[in-house]
């Protein structure tokens, strides 16, 4: 039952006879998950918050970075180095203290992701890799729970309804229906690396949310069975049909046991054999860093992505320029080559391999991420404490 402050706060949805104060009790009592509290997420918690959905999870383990300010709209200057979680999670409470926030600031993986998910009605999926897309996907088909799916690429967006059954018991399409197989590595780029225009995720953010009321509250047509594309350059919408396609829904996990033991990132090709590139932990980078002369740090993230980290400063080539400036990178030394998460170092690697003939490059596992996460319980300090998107 809503009591009198519900009453006047929701007033107006009270008013539309599509919601009412049975459909405002519907929100009231629905548990949504949403992954990833960046740009996507962001606007998606906030309108969720503010239409009282009864209880909200928030799953990221990533930090606020100065260049996430640009399009995620829940942080401030003063959230720099901060969990995106507690600090959602600290301001959304603000925002409506009849909502209940549950945060979970680990990273999603075959392990955890049914427990986590057990305790929710819906789930927004508002993540930045294809791992974790199909991670979510096969755990919420496993699980039979609708997947609110949003991406953003530059000036495009794209909104669906995943793994939806209607009053009628028709099932609809999962995330395997629209893209069966992967993409290759390294073959869609993130934000990082293209940009992203900064209103975008705001747009596709909301328009999940209001996919998750009409859920919710059992109103309007969903969009399942459906792919709705935003171009912002155009300003213009349009759809594409998806059909259900149970050969691609069978080649998942079908049980607990089966998606445990499912590598995403193998399958998503972000994986290579053991032999084919070496690699180093962050507790091992950390041991040989006092041998300088012994070493060569090789940074391949942009230079404006943060942080900077004092320990780590060394020789740094963005991804696009490794052709040009590869004469700059030891044939002698031990290379330890890192980005953000360990992809880009990947390609890197594989590229100077490849192209060049370098055989002593070693990958950092995780990254900058690994480190950062790492670093969080550690006396050393890194300048800005920032973690990139």
């Amino acid at each position: 039952m809503l009591n009198k402050n519900e009453i006047v706060r929701y007033s107006r949805h009270l008013l539309l006879p599509e919601i009412g104060t049975e459909g405002q009790e519907k929100i009231k009592r629905a548990r949504v998950l949403v992954i990833g509290a960046g740009g996507l997420g962001c606007p998606a918690l906030q309108y969720l918050t503010a239409m009282g959905v009864g209880e909200i999870g928030i799953a990221d383990f990533d930090k606020v970075d100065v260049s996430n300010l640009q399009r995620q709209i829940l942080y401030f200057v003063d959230d720099i180095g901060k969990l995106k979680a507690e600090t959602a999670v600290s301001r959304l409470s603000r925002q409506n203290p009849f909502v209940k926030f549950n945060k979970y600031t680990v990273r999603l993986d075959n392990q955890n992701i049914l427990d986590i998910l057990s305790g929710y009605h819906v789930v927004i999926d508002g993540t930045d890799n294809f791992a974790t897309r199909y991670l979510v996907n096969d755990a919420c088909v496993i699980m039979n729970k609708p997947l609110i799916y949003g991406s953003i690429y530059k000036f495009e967006g794209q909104v669906s309804v995943l793994n939806f059954t209607d009053s009628s018991g028709n099932q609809g399409p999962t995330y395997r229906c629209l893209f069966p197989t992967p993409p290759l590595p390294g073959s869609v780029p993130g934000c990082s690396e293209i940009g992203v225009l900064g209103i975008l995720p705001g747009i596709i953010g909301t328009l999940q949310a209001a996919e998750t009321i009409k859920i919710i509250t059992g109103i309007g047509n969903p969009l399942s069975g459906r792919l709705l594309l935003f171009d912002a350059l155009a300003m213009s919408f349009s759809e594409l049909k998806i059909e259900r396609n149970t050969g691609w829904i069978n080649n998942a996990p079908k049980s607990a046991a089966e998606l445990a033991k499912t590598d995403y990132e193998y399958f998503c090709g972000n994986k290579t054999s053991e032999s084919s590139i070496k690699s180093v932990s962050v507790e091992t980078l950390r041991s040989i860093l006092g041998n300088s002369s012994e070493i060569q740090l090789l940074d391949v993230r942009e230079p404006f992505e943060e942080p900077q980290i004092n320990e780590l400063v060394d020789l740094q080539i963005p991804l696009g320029e490794i052709p040009d400036q590869a004469h700059l990178i030891s044939k002698s030394k031990k290379v330890i080559v890192f980005c953000r998460s360990g992809q880009r170092s990947k390609r890197a690697i594989e590229q100077l391999e490849k192209d060049f003939g370098y055989t002593n490059l070693h990958n950092l596992k995780g990254g900058i991420m690994a480190w950062t996460i790492s670093s969080s319980n550690s006396p050393l300090k890194e300048r800005g404490d920032m973690h990139s998107e």
